[in-house]
């Protein structure tokens, strides 16, 4: 009885574990002949984001906590708020105050005729008071891929230098978007200018409440601020960890509730409410939404070469590519683990919008040379369309 011939034939799964770049390059790249749409291995189009999932109030021990998951990728992040009195700040000193009520009394004093004009200056907070949060580290963004999250990340160990990597970029971003309001941080005393029995009512009653009005906080004393401290804990990591972290710090953030917290005179000392209705949320500045992508090239040895300009060689080989139509490169988005150990360029959008018109916040790009000016805008119009995703994601949550 004669044997059956062997299979020549590779199953999908081996042939892209031995050959992961021809894998990718088979399923962007399918025959003319054939009809088929370029797709990734993963399913997705190009220019298609793996679907997002938000949820928010998760964590009952935070001020503010979220969950996302970005395809395999998922973040918690956790938002815990402590008070920095101003006493226990060395650099602290009444010209950061007078500054800062001085700016405060030019911003109050205007008519109603005005108040429509300047509405886009109220917009802007002086720098000064913006720059108490980095001055003094009011955010303090700590991201851990220590939990098991992959095979390459054991649970307990040091931070690596993919996460301290990570936490930076958070914390810069968020100095970048200026997204937490100063004013949010603030713990403010209004000394009063009464006397005897209405002095003792007037702390009794309004007095010690952080929530007085604008024109009572002109002459009035910054005597704490909140800091932040965000947490966020990568659980399960499949490639593109950055967009699910800042995802996840959004979400927490807009989630976060901060108690009401007053100057006690008697006590010097500041008291928070244990009144859950009294709490107040942020009110952050915008929606910036970051959207990653990574560069996929049909020659192997292209990412690896250690030259900045291709030579003539390549140069006519894109040139001939592009008289034929030939694709020579793929712009992917939001890669998966798979898709970033075989791209060599990477690229970040952070967009947002301000009265419906959409505002680059940062542009980053590094390893290669495949993207350029023309693909660059491609991307922002890519970001732009993940950023209503994202805000409808955010808002149902």
């Amino acid at each position: 009885m004669a044997s059956t011939a062997p299979s020549l034939t590779l199953p999908p799964s081996q042939f892209a574990r031995l050959q992961p770049h021809a894998y990718l390059l088979a399923h962007l790249s399918p025959p003319a002949s054939s009809n088929q749409p370029s797709i990734r291995a993963n399913g997705r189009a190009p220019s298609q984001f793996r679907t997002t999932y938000a949820n928010t109030g998760s964590l009952t021990h935070t001020n503010g906590s979220a969950v996302v998951r970005v395809g395999d990728t998922t973040a918690v992040c956790g938002v815990r708020a402590e008070i920095l009195p101003t006493d226990d700040i060395a650099s602290w000193s009444v010209s950061h105050s007078s500054s800062s009520n001085t700016n405060k009394r030019r911003k109050i004093i205007k008519s109603e005729n005005e108040e429509e004009e300047e509405e886009e200056e109220e917009e802007e907070e002086d720098p000064n008071e913006e720059s108490h949060i980095q001055d003094l580290n009011l955010l303090v963004p700590n991201l851990s891929l220590s939990t098991g999250c992959a095979p390459g990340f054991i649970p307990g160990a040091p931070p690596s230098a993919l996460a301290q990597s990570l936490s930076h970029q958070i914390l810069n971003l968020l100095h970048t978007t200026r997204l937490v309001r100063a004013e949010d941080l603030r713990v403010w005393y209004q000394p009063p200018s009464l006397g005897g029995e209405e002095l003792e009512r007037h702390n009794a009653e309004e007095q010690m409440d952080v929530d007085v009005d604008e024109a009572a906080r002109k002459d009035g004393e910054v005597k704490a601020f909140w800091v932040l401290y965000i947490d966020i804990m990568i659980v399960s990591m499949a490639g593109n960890p950055f967009d699910a972290a800042w995802a996840a710090v959004l979400a927490a953030l807009r989630d976060t509730k901060l108690p009401r917290a007053w100057w006690d005179v008697d006590n010097e000392m500041v008291v928070c409410s244990d009144v859950v209705g009294e709490a107040r949320k942020l009110t952050l500045r915008g929606l910036p939404v970051a959207s990653s992508f990574a560069v996929f090239e049909a020659d192997a040895a292209a990412g690896w070469r250690a030259v900045i300009v291709p030579d003539a060689e390549e140069e006519r080989l894109i040139e001939e590519g592009d008289r034929k139509g030939i694709q020579r490169r793929w712009v992917l988005a939001d890669p998966d683990g798979y898709e970033e150990g075989l791209s060599q360029e990477r690229a970040c959008v952070v967009v947002d919008k301000v009265r419906g018109k959409t505002v680059i916040v940062k542009m980053e790009k590094n390893g290669g040379w495949a993207l350029d000016g023309k693909e660059l805008k491609g991307l922002v119009d890519v970001s732009e369309r993940r950023w209503e995703e994202v805000k409808t994601i955010l808002e149902q949550c």
